[in-house]
């Protein structure tokens, strides 16, 4: 790849999740103070997210893998989304707020699939070339949440100012991506169908004991990973950390770091331990939380947020793995949609409208019970993680696939 491509497609992750991070991690923080929006409300808005993903396949699979060039439909959406955004940032109240975060939030998911395929249509061995572009969106992202606590936005009250700078950065990408690589469509002229979209060809894997529990558990963690994604920014503000936004972004640091380790914990530990790791892992960070303050206890603040590398690779980049494992070549696509659109589309769904009733109950004329709030989501944890541990039985081997047109699978679960 040479350098001018290699730049293009680096600034292209860079500012891909450089706009997610500009707004997402302080909304409900801006929700809750700007716009007097209660916490079901704020649930409401981040549920958004996942509708977005739900509706994400049908936009990639039917427009982009069909009949328009990804950068050209990546430059509209984002186009589109700025615009969106930026009139977000005019509402006056939460009623004309969510349409337009709505209507982002569903031009903005399909473009997470769009930039990936992009990158990967450029490079010749996309195990050793995607991982150096990739981790400039998560440098984005970073970026993002350090610019904010750098420029006191959350203190000073001046949180609409995240969504501004999201939508000048949307349009900026809208117009860079017209001079991206070409990257036509893959499916031009072919028939597709609803199944394809999303991904219903995987559904072979749930015949598998093992694989069934580990799907239904990585929809049902995704109850309190909605509580972190939603509140937690609301949180460290309510409860006096300063620059919480750009404190946030150690998770992220903490994700690259585990992300790069990933290979060696994988080799010596395997996938239940793995997985088990993770979901232990969400437990702890909340009862951090919990029990954490800005006083003698405010290394457990950080410590839960750091903890997120530990929470998300272990759980969700294994499981991303596991299933490729089991797939095989011909559905390999085809469960990774499956998946993302169980976890992010109704697992997420699921846990934003969740958390957000269960936070609003919780509200006192100081604030909120942050630790009645965080217990709820450490015991949800704590039964996925203790079903799990006890009822998953890995006996496949690393290099075996399942061939899931044949109905007697290859693989031993018990």
């Amino acid at each position: 790849m040479n350098f001018n491509t290699r730049f293009k497609l680096s600034s292209m992750m860079f500012l891909e999740f450089f706009i997610w991070g500009a707004w997402f991690v302080t909304m409900g923080t801006y929700l809750g103070k700007s716009l007097a929006s209660n916490d079901v409300q704020i649930g409401s808005a981040y549920s958004t997210q996942s509708l977005g993903a739900i509706i994400a396949p049908f936009i990639v699979g039917l427009i982009a893998d069909r009949f328009f060039s990804a950068q050209k439909v990546l430059g509209v959406l984002h186009l589109c989304g700025g615009a969106l955004l930026w009139f977000a940032s005019t509402a006056l109240n939460f009623d004309t707020f969510f349409p337009f975060i709505l209507g982002y939030m569903i031009a903005y998911m399909p473009t997470l699939a769009l930039v990936n395929s992009i990158s990967f249509k450029q490079m010749k061995n996309p195990e050793k070339e995607f991982p150096p572009i990739r981790v400039f969106g998560t440098l984005g992202w970073i970026v993002a949440g350090l610019a904010i606590g750098w420029l006191n936005w959350e203190q000073s009250g001046n949180l609409i100012m995240t969504f501004k700078t999201a939508a000048v950065a949307s349009i900026v990408l809208g117009l860079l991506s017209f001079a991206l690589p070409n990257t036509p469509p893959v499916k031009k002229g072919e028939k597709t169908s609803f199944g394809d979209i999303i991904g219903l060809d995987a559904i072979g894997l749930l015949k598998n004991k093992s694989y069934l529990l580990f799907f239904v558990a990585s929809i049902l963690i995704c109850i309190p990973l909605a509580f972190y994604y939603n509140f937690t920014n609301p949180f460290l503000n309510e409860v006096g950390v300063k620059g919480a936004a750009g404190v946030q972004s150690l998770g992220q640091m903490s994700e690259l770091l585990f992300m790069i380790l990933m290979p060696l914990f994988f080799v010596r530990l395997g996938v239940k331990k793995m997985l088990a790791i993770g979901m232990v892992a969400w437990v702890i960070r909340y009862l951090f939380f919990a029990y954490g303050d800005i006083g003698s206890n405010y290394w457990m603040l950080i410590g839960g947020i750091v903890l997120h590398g530990i929470c998300y690779d272990f759980f969700f980049v294994t499981g991303q793995i596991y299933t490729d494992r089991l797939a095989g070549e011909r559905f390999k696509s085809a469960a990774q949609g499956f998946i993302t659109l169980a976890t992010y589309g109704v697992g997420m769904l699921i846990g934003s409208l969740v958390s957000g009733v269960i936070v609003n109950k919780y509200v006192t004329p100081e604030g909120h019970n942050w630790f009645s709030i965080w217990i709820i989501p450490a015991s949800i944890a704590a039964v996925i993680a203790f079903l799990f541990i006890v009822f998953f039985k890995d006996k496949n081997k690393p290099n075996e696939q399942v061939n899931l047109a044949n109905a007697e699978s290859k693989l031993e679960f018990k």
